[in-house]
């Protein structure tokens, strides 16, 4: 188990160990923890946060052994953005992201890290774009639209494309909960339509192995409705 009681952590795996940087605690307060997980030594405290940079609800992407964490939520949603060297065990600050907002996702591609949608406010207020952060310029931009604006989804890096399924906000559905899956192709700045979840969720993360879109767990209510539901979406 975890170190301590954590929700809407900011994690990613990084040669071979995964790490938490950052979350939020039982009564949503943000937290800086920083943990790695040796598959073989079990779990380890890396350096917090610096103090008024913690939070949860983050998007993350991995470029080599940094971790960059973007926006999140701290008592509110937030534009921080850093960067986390896991072999130097030392954090960043960035400069911010364009806009603040939390429940977002993200993913690395070509050495550049993309944050996707989000929300700045309540359930449906979301943000509507892709925004590029290129380490060698050091700068924001936007890059595209989101195809269905959404906050709370999983997201993984699949090859050339940032998969992106569920989410909560959604005024079209009874639950709240989107079911559209898509992908963003950064080579062409353009969203590819999947096949929709067989178990609409949010609130969980997912990962890509060997060309399969895994999603475990999660909600099918929004805000609330935690599932055991695990499925893949092979590609």
């Amino acid at each position: 188990p975890l170190p301590r009681v954590m929700h809407h952590a900011n994690t990613a795996a990084v040669n071979g160990k995964l790490y938490v940087v950052g979350a939020l605690d039982a009564s949503f307060a943000a937290i800086g923890d920083v943990y790695a997980y040796d598959p073989s030594e079990g779990w380890s405290s890396r350096t917090p946060l610096p103090a008024g940079m913690e939070r949860g609800a983050s998007a993350v992407a991995v470029v080599g052994s940094i971790i960059y964490v973007a926006g999140g939520h701290r008592g509110g949603h937030v534009a921080d953005f850093s960067a986390y060297d896991t072999e130097a065990d030392t954090h960043v600050p960035l400069l911010p992201m364009p806009a603040a907002r939390d429940h977002l996702v993200g993913g690395a591609i070509g050495g550049v890290v993309y944050a996707i949608g989000g929300r700045s406010g309540g359930f449906s207020s979301f943000y509507e774009k892709v925004d590029a952060y290129d380490p060698a310029t050091q700068s924001w931009l936007p890059v595209a639209s989101v195809q269905t604006p959404r906050a709370g989804a999983a997201a993984a890096v699949m090859g050339d494309w940032i998969v992106v399924a569920g989410g909560e906000g959604s005024t079209d559905q009874p639950n709240g909960v989107f079911r559209q899956t898509e992908a963003f192709v950064p080579a062409t700045a353009s969203w590819l339509a999947l096949p929709d979840m067989e178990t609409p969720r949010h609130g969980t993360g997912a990962a890509g192995i060997d060309g399969v879109f895994y999603v475990p767990g999660g909600a099918t209510i929004q805000a609330y409705g935690a599932t055991d539901t695990v499925e893949s979406l092979s590609l």
